[in-house]
């Protein structure tokens, strides 16, 4: 049988992205070589996914070790390395219970599922409303876009999945809207990420946490670009004095390894019961290998305080920058996830970057976002603020 292949100039890819002009091809670390040989400095992470850089030797240890055994069964048996990592993501969490799935958005898709049935099925009322923000970002699923603050993002995929309300971001007496939409829960993000990386305000999450205790509404954390470490501890909840019911996470959890989670309290863990959610390829033997050497690690090793150390250092740099440069505005962010708002085209700077061997990326049209490894060296750090500085040079001279 003869192999037919494409031999249009065409990619047979559908354009769902606007891909830069870069092939990447291998990656170690910090850093990434296009296939022409040409050696990039990554902080960009895959989207705060590669959080101990690429291919670190201790996820490829354990997932080499896993290749020799077994790939994938079902989850109509236990999975040893699911137990493992559930068990690791309870201990170090204020959850109880998880659920495994594949991604981001398939995470948040069983929060809302469990929202849903928690208030049907758990506390007898026939609520499935879910409160979000604007300018939040929760997937690309249609559940998960519906509950996504964000217009541009929901357009062309009318009607939406009802049942979702979004509150301003940080705004205090917004929140007193809750009483009268009664909920059956609130999703946020401690972080908005796409949204432009605005730290969400200490005040206003204890109100929220206080609104849901009084009213017995589930409160889900979205820690999908937060968690697993980005933020200088295992998750951003834990800087903020809250106990979510639900946390969301996924990127980070298996170094670049397809995989994504729910940790739920028991409260809201038993209204799922067999047969109510699934997922094939959810919690497999490689997903959850890669997961359970990815948290081992951050836990064991000292790097949540490398990433606090690092994160003021980084801090001190951008800050230089927003003096020297009038196009700069404002540095915010928590951990290293970090914003830096310009009053020009974002992208314009990203692209520059690449003539310089940076990967950066934007976070909204005037948001430069910097996703550093975890494990990022402070020589890497200058590394980088050189480079960036070459690209600001640029940017400022016109060229």
């Amino acid at each position: 049988m003869t192999i037919k292949t494409s031999v249009s100039p065409i990619s047979p890819v559908m354009a769902t992205y606007s891909r830069f002009p870069i092939t990447l091809v291998k990656g170690k670390g910090s850093y990434v070589w296009d296939d022409q040989g040409k050696k990039y400095l990554d902080f960009t992470s895959g989207i705060a996914t590669c959080n101990l850089g690429h291919v670190p030797d201790v996820v490829k240890e354990k997932l080499e070790e896993q290749l020799q055994n077994l790939w994938h069964c079902s989850n109509l048996y236990n999975i040893p390395n699911q137990q493992e990592l559930a068990a690791l993501l309870t201990a170090n969490s204020c959850g109880d219970k998880v659920f495994f799935c594949n991604s981001g958005a398939e995470a948040n898709e069983a929060a809302i599922k469990l929202a849903r049935r928690y208030a049907q099925k758990v506390k007898g009322t026939d609520s499935f409303g879910v409160i979000t923000f604007q300018q939040s970002f929760h997937g690309r699923t249609l559940a998960t876009l519906s509950a996504t603050g964000q217009e541009k993002i929901q357009q062309g995929f009318a009607p939406l999945v009802k049942g979702f309300s979004y509150l301003p971001f940080n705004d205090i007496e917004a929140l007193d809207q809750l009483k009268r939409l009664q909920p059956a829960a609130i999703l946020l993000e401690l972080v908005q990420g796409e949204g432009g990386v605005i730290p969400a305000n200490p005040e206003w999450v204890k109100k929220i946490a206080e609104i849901c205790e009084e009213k017995d509404i589930l409160l889900m954390v979205d820690e999908i670009q937060t968690g697993i470490g980005r933020t200088g501890t295992l998750f951003a909840y834990e800087q903020y004095g809250i106990q979510p019911d639900v946390i969301s996470v996924a990127k980070g959890l298996g170094s670049g390894f397809p995989i994504g989670a729910i940790i739920a309290k028991e409260k809201a863990a038993k209204a799922f019961e067999p047969g109510t959610h699934g997922s094939t390829f959810g919690g497999n033997p490689l997903a959850t290998a890669a997961g359970v050497a990815t948290v081992t690690h951050i836990l064991e090793s000292n790097l949540l305080n490398q990433v606090n150390e690092t994160s003021v250092y980084l801090d001190e740099q951008l800050n230089k920058f927003k003096e020297k440069y009038a196009f700069i505005k404002e540095i915010r962010g928590k951990g290293l996830l970090k914003g830096v708002v310009v009053e020009i085209n974002a992208l314009e700077i990203v692209q520059k970057a690449h003539e310089h061997q940076l990967l950066i990326l934007t976070a909204g049209p005037n948001v430069l976002r910097i996703l550093p490894p975890l494990t990022a060296s402070k020589e890497e750090m200058n590394e980088f603020t050189k480079a960036l500085e070459k690209t600001f040079q640029s940017i400022e001279k016109g060229e």
